[in-house]
């Protein structure tokens, strides 16, 4: 039995973490601007994540691509434990809070040239195919393939909406994606090395970085990268819409 329970896993990690970050949105009162729309954006969020990551996990824990230690989890959904299911939901509100610290508005129109998009997508959708070919080859680029697959049409969609906006602010996804996607890889570094969760070395490719493997630092980066940035292209289109459509004027009332 692993030294840790994957539910302490999250008292450990996750939930200091979680809790500092919302005090420190609760001392700035969290009068962001426009916060209903950034509250929003972490709710719709969780919810893609759980609809989207779930019968990718379910494939891949069915395929032995990962497994979990003796007794560190209380129960399953699908094969998926609901500590596992919580953390999909965990990770995105963290990494969101974490970018509203910083984020800023910005006044660059929607406008995108078609020919544009077309190259985000593209390059999205070459990472998807990348991905599919590693994993229908199947053996120690098991892993590495289904992730690859499954982030590329995440990638294709927010790259064609507006990759050019996002090179614009690389700063702000840069230092959005880095800390967290460092900070989830020391803690399943920990995870792994007591027992609450192992790779199978059939699927994975050995490769590793400090007792992380490969497969599980891209994890952590592509999916951070997917919330922020999307949050930030849901910002970018909910401001732009907000000063683009002026308000009604009001009727003015009949003189008697």
């Amino acid at each position: 039995m692993a030294a840790l329970s994957y539910l302490g896993f999250h008292v450990v990690f996750l939930a200091p973490l979680l809790f500092a970050l919302v005090v420190a949105v609760s001392i700035r009162r969290l009068r962001l601007p426009r916060a209903r729309v950034q509250w929003a954006g972490i709710g719709i969020l969780v919810a893609v994540a759980l609809a989207y990551t779930i019968p990718w996990e379910v494939l891949l824990i069915g395929r032995g691509v990962w497994s979990y230690g003796d007794g560190v989890v209380r129960a399953r959904l699908w094969g998926v434990p609901y500590e596992e299911l919580l953390f999909i939901a965990v990770q995105p509100a963290v990494t969101a809070l974490w970018l509203y610290q910083f984020t800023t508005p910005s006044d660059r129109p929607l406008a995108v040239a078609p020919s544009t998009r077309a190259v985000g997508a593209l390059a999205g959708l070459v990472v998807g195919v990348v991905g599919g070919a590693l994993y229908l080859r199947g053996g120690t680029t098991t892993y590495l393939g289904a992730l690859l697959g499954w982030a590329g049409p995440v990638l294709a969609i927010q790259w064609a909406f507006g990759w050019p906006y996002l090179v614009e602010r690389w700063r702000t996804v840069l230092v959005g994606v880095g800390l967290p996607t460092l900070y989830l890889c020391a803690a399943d570094t920990v995870a792994i090395a007591v027992g609450i969760w192992k790779l199978s070395p059939t699927y994975t490719t050995g490769i590793a970085f400090a007792g992380l493997p490969l497969e599980e630092a891209l994890f952590f980066l592509v999916t951070n990268l997917f919330v922020v940035q999307g949050l930030v292209l849901w910002l970018w289109l909910t401001e732009r819409l907000d000063v683009d459509v002026p308000a009604e004027e009001p009727t003015p009332a009949p003189e008697p």
